[in-house]
């Protein structure tokens, strides 16, 4: 194993964190088809959208890019929840990274430039996408391009945007905390907040079964995964909720320790909040949006 690769994240998640085949409720056959024909049509509406990006004042753009983002969700047959507000101003949005669907929830919840590995670029359709919404791209393979990256991205909030990344690096299950350390989250981003003394607003993203109320792992996509065998996992998918909660904002001081920071805003999210537990055991929100109604 070189330097490179012991540098990057790594997952202790597997196919054990997955339900068995079989073990979820899914939906026949045609509606698994008419559900991927939907989400070509949405990719191709994606590939025209990336052409008009760029041409879009930046309200309308956030606005066509969050529609784009919650109708491909719709298309999943995923069902899309929001507890708690955004801020309006520019700030740093941090999450936990479970899925490939939470990249759509981000988007669809807050339209912001999103922080993604440099991979994404290559990628069929969305790639093309990406780049015109502004993604701001690290390259994991090297490490001393990332000071680099932390300065785009505090120059992004300093213009007034609002910025989205994963500081987990890589996917977890979701199911627990059983394969995810603590320290999960890479303090080196949260300097940009501390350099542009821009908000951290912590996001917890969960999935659940909507007749049970359980957390799920069906949509997880985990790093030695195909994309494919996750994307029939959803497409098979009775009943899929995706819940977006927002804790409050952290507002950091100057000079403050971007890995108290870090530590701080990882407690937020995997520990202050209810969005994973069942339904029936959670306390009303103070403010919740059906995306999907």
């Amino acid at each position: 194993m070189s330097r490179r690769d012991l540098w990057r994240p790594a997952s202790g998640c597997g196919p054990h964190c997955l339900p068995p085949p079989g073990g979820t409720p899914g939906v026949p056959a045609a509606r698994r088809a008419a559900r991927l024909v939907a989400l070509l049509g949405m990719l191709v509406l994606g590939a025209g959208l990336a052409v008009v990006l760029p041409l879009l004042p930046a309200a309308e753009r956030r606005a066509a890019l969050g529609g784009w983002a919650r109708v491909t969700a719709r298309a999943l047959g995923v069902r899309l929840v929001v507890r708690g507000r955004l801020p309006r101003r520019r700030a740093l949005l941090v999450a936990n990274h479970v899925s490939w669907l939470d990249v759509l929830a981000v988007l669809a919840v807050a339209p912001a430039r999103l922080v993604a590995k440099r991979e994404v670029r290559g990628w069929p359709l969305l790639g093309w996408l990406a780049r015109a919404a502004g993604t701001l791209f690290v390259d994991r393979a090297r490490p001393r391009d990332l000071p680099t990256t932390v300065g785009r991205v505090a120059d992004a909030l300093r213009a007034g945007r609002a910025v989205a990344v994963f500081p987990e690096g890589t996917t977890w299950c979701g199911a627990a905390t059983g394969c995810r350390p603590a320290g999960g989250f890479r303090p080196a981003v949260f300097q940009a907040a501390v350099d542009a003394g821009a908000p951290v607003v912590p996001l917890r993203i969960g999935y659940r079964d909507a007749l049970t109320g359980d957390a799920t792992t069906a949509p997880a996509f985990l790093g030695a995964e195909n994309l494919w065998r996750s994307l029939r996992r959803v497409l098979a998918s009775r009943d899929l909720v995706l819940t977006v909660a927002v804790t409050t904002a952290l507002h950091p001081a100057p000079g403050a320790d971007r890995r108290m920071l870090a530590r701080a805003a990882e407690s937020a999210v995997h520990l202050c909040s209810a969005a994973a537990q069942p339904a029936a055991r959670r306390a009303p929100a103070a403010w919740e949006v059906d995306l999907a109604a």
